[in-house]
Parts: structure tokens; C-alpha cells; sequence
């Protein structure tokens, strides 16, 4: 049994599981560098009778797997996938199975998400680039207490942003396309209108599930309608905003900057527009990467290898 464990980009998977209690007749594979193009991935993956997916990293559409004759267990990390078409596996007989992560997921990246917005109301990247060029104090700190923080999607995540933004003092607002009145007051939070939240909010965070309602939800005329001091922040997927909009924004200065963990093409390309503005915080969809969560990942990954190959999956999508 061939197993491919797919962009392991800290090459920690095969330290994070006990692979090797599969037995000897398990062939296990780490895959550090991603597999960009289409060609590449069904050359790479042909061979496997197994495929562990980190998360939406590497896509499977029915063309990829119609080019993977031997691929019987696909296992995705996490319980939700949208870069997988189930119709197409459960078409070719090709189990799919979730790993969940760890409980405290939700913590690290709500963590990442506030570590962007301090990031950008203090202005850390310029001060420590200027500061690592010999100059001293070259802009002014935005404090947070009486500022408005806008959450966009109040589930676990958005409830500890907002939870965050209160102990700062923030006066923290919410919308979603279901978000009620009562809800936001459970969290501590008033619940608004869309416009009046792109319209008022100091920074936005974004915490929604990506489908086909909520789709660049965060479109041309909620980005147009922030105020020019605002930030916006996105640590849930690129899918959720307009990003030409958003590109276009941050480069007439239309708003002040934006921290951002995900993108439409991931790794980002080299040649990306956004890695030539100043006024952007990036990191690499660092939200859920932690050691807690890659170890159940793997774990839950390794459990579900072995339900399959006894005959009884489990956790199947």
C-alpha cells in the first residue's frame, strides 16, 4: 500500500504520527514541495493507493482523479474540503475521510488574526524595517481602545476576535447573512447591517465559511464603503473577498492596509502584487499550522488509514 502525504511544507508529518505501526507492507511518502499544475500532480500521484491532503492545499477535481487509476482512500485533513469533488470520488469508489485537528485550533487562529491587527495599528512592519535601516519613530501607533472592530461571521472563531477586541476596549460590532440580534448580544457584541459595519468599523476581521452564499461577500462596494484609516483583516479564505477590488484599494490607499493569511493561489506567487505593498501584513496561512494541530491531524489521519484498510471507515464525508 502506497501512502502520499501531500505539502508537508515543514516536513514535520512523518514525526507527527506512528506510521510505522501500518506494518511493513505500508509504503509511506512525504511531500514537501508543492505540486502547482495539474500535470504535475497526476504524474506525482499516479502511482499511490492512498492520498493524505492537508487541508484545501492541493485541489482534486474528477480530471485529477480520473488520472489517479490506483487511488482508492483519499483522507483530508479537517472534517470540510471544498477542493475535493466527492460526486467524482464516490463516482470512481474513492473513500474520502476527515482527520479532525485539535480542540484549541480555533485559538491559534483567532491568535493570528489579533497578531495581524496589532500588527497593522501599530504599524510593526515598517517600524521594524525602518528601525533595522538605522531610523527612529517614522509613524504614529493607532490605539485600539474606543475603536470600532468590525467581525464578519460570529461562530467560535469571530466570538473569540470579538471576546479579544472587548478586552482591548474595542466597541465591537458583528454581521453575517444570518446573524441575529440575540446571538451577538450571547457573544457581547451589537449585531448591524453590512453597510453599516464596512462603514464604521476602524478594522474588519473575517470569519465566515466559504459556499456559494457567502462567495466575495466582502465585495467592491463594502471595501469602497470603509473609511480610509480602516484595516481589513482575512485569516478564513481568499474566496470571501473581492480581491481585485481589495488589490485596488490598497494600492490608491483607499484604505489604510490589510493583514492577510489566505489567498486565491497558495503558496502565493513570488510575482504577486500584494508582496510589493506597504501597506499589506502577510503571512503564509499560518491560522491553523501548530504542532497540536498537525499531530491531530495526522493521528486522526493515520486512525482513518487504518479503519479503511480494515474494512470499516470512519469520519467518512
Amino acid at each position: 500500500m502506497k501512502i502520499a502525504i501531500l505539502d508537508d511544507y515543514q516536513d514535520v508529518a512523518l514525526a507527527c504520527a506512528d506510521w510505522a505501526s501500518l506494518g511493513a507492507g505500508a509504503d509511506v511518502q512525504a511531500l514537501r514541495d508543492p505540486l502547482p499544475t495539474a500535470p504535475q500532480r497526476a504524474e506525482a500521484l499516479r502511482d499511490f493507493d492512498v492520498i493524505v491532503a492537508m487541508r484545501e492545499r492541493t485541489p482534486f477535481p474528477a480530471s485529477l482523479l480520473g488520472a489517479l487509476p490506483r487511488l482508492r482512500l483519499l483522507v483530508t485533513t479537517g472534517m470540510r474540503n471544498n477542493a475535493i469533488d466527492l460526486d467524482a470520488c464516490r463516482a470512481r469508489g474513492i473513500t474520502v475521510c476527515g482527520a479532525p485537528g485539535a480542540e484549541n485550533a480555533v485559538n491559534a487562529t483567532a491568535e493570528l488574526s489579533w497578531a495581524l491587527l496589532l500588527g497593522l495599528f501599530k504599524n510593526l512592519c515598517t517600524e521594524n524595517s525602518n528601525m533595522r535601516a538605522g531610523l527612529w519613530q517614522t509613524a504614529m501607533p493607532v490605539p485600539l481602545a474606543g475603536k470600532r472592530l468590525g467581525v464578519v461571521g460570529l461562530g467560535k472563531l469571530g466570538t473569540a476576535v470579538a471576546q479579544v477586541g472587548r478586552a482591548f476596549g474595542m466597541d465591537v460590532v458583528a454581521w453575517s447573512p444570518n446573524l441575529t440580534p440575540q446571538r451577538a448580544a450571547a457573544a457581547g457584541v451589537t449585531a448591524v447591517a453590512k453597510q453599516t459595519l464596512f462603514t464604521t468599523a476602524d478594522a474588519v476581521s473575517i470569519h465566515l465559511i466559504l459556499s456559494d452564499k457567502t462567495r466575495e461577500v466582502v465585495d467592491a462596494a463594502a471595501i469602497g464603503a470603509m473609511k480610509p484609516s480602516a484595516f481589513l483583516v482575512n485569516t478564513s479564505r481568499a474566496g470571501l473577498v473581492d480581491q481585485q477590488a481589495l488589490l485596488q484599494a490598497l494600492r490608491d490607499k483607499r484604505i489604510a492596509g490589510a493583514g492577510l493569511d489566505v489567498y486565491p493561489v497558495e503558496p502565493l506567487p513570488a510575482d504577486d502584487p500584494l508582496r510589493a505593498l506597504d501597506n499589506v501584513l502577510l503571512t503564509p496561512h499560518l491560522g491553523y499550522v501548530s504542532t497540536d494541530n498537525f499531530r491531530a491531524f495526522y493521528g486522526n489521519a493515520l486512525a482513518a488509514i487504518k479503519a479503511w484498510k480494515a474494512g470499516a471507515p470512519i469520519r467518512a464525508l
